[in-house]
């Protein structure tokens, strides 16, 4: 089921920075980023996340854009994982899966419990303007190409 063009599913999840983020408050003050993580053992997820770490204060100060990644592990683990990839993002823990099967959809793995990798672009209405759901492994949006997704009127930016 797709998401794009629908209103996107509210959450409240436990956050790294120790407080607890919801979907609303974040769409109170501007658009949202929510990414769904394979879990804290998942290189391409960490690679993703890089890349909005690196985007996000630009994003944040320039667009209002919140960046909202959720991972289905506890929050110790997410959190060591925010720190080993010293990411300046904060991370959302969902240790069952009940977030990423709203979104994108879970599986079991050799890894437990993962959520199924993908990108939401949301307005500040709370639709969705953009959903990626990774083919593989390897396919991700990366956080360049949303910053000008964004920026574009969420618009695909090297079209035309």
């Amino acid at each position: 089921m797709s998401l794009d063009g629908e209103s996107a599913p509210e959450f409240e999840l436990p956050s790294t920075a120790g407080d607890t983020v919801a979907l609303a408050d974040e769409l109170a003050s501007g658009p949202a980023v929510v990414l769904i993580n394979r879990g804290v053992w998942c290189s391409f997820c960490a690679e993703q996340l890089q890349t909005f770490s690196e985007v996000s204060y630009d994003m944040w100060f320039h667009d209002d854009v919140s960046v909202v990644p959720v991972v289905p592990d506890p929050l110790p683990e997410v959190t060591e994982m925010r720190d080993r990839y010293d990411l300046s993002i904060q991370l959302l823990a969902d240790p069952d899966g009940e977030v990423c099967e709203r979104y994108s959809g879970t599986e079991e793995t050799s890894h437990g419990l993962t959520g199924k990798a993908a990108t939401y672009v949301i307005d500040e209405s709370g639709t969705v303007r953009y959903e990626d759901r990774s083919d593989t492994p390897a396919d991700r949006t990366y956080g360049n190409w949303v910053r000008y997704f964004v920026r574009n009127g969420y618009e695909p930016p090297f079209e035309g």
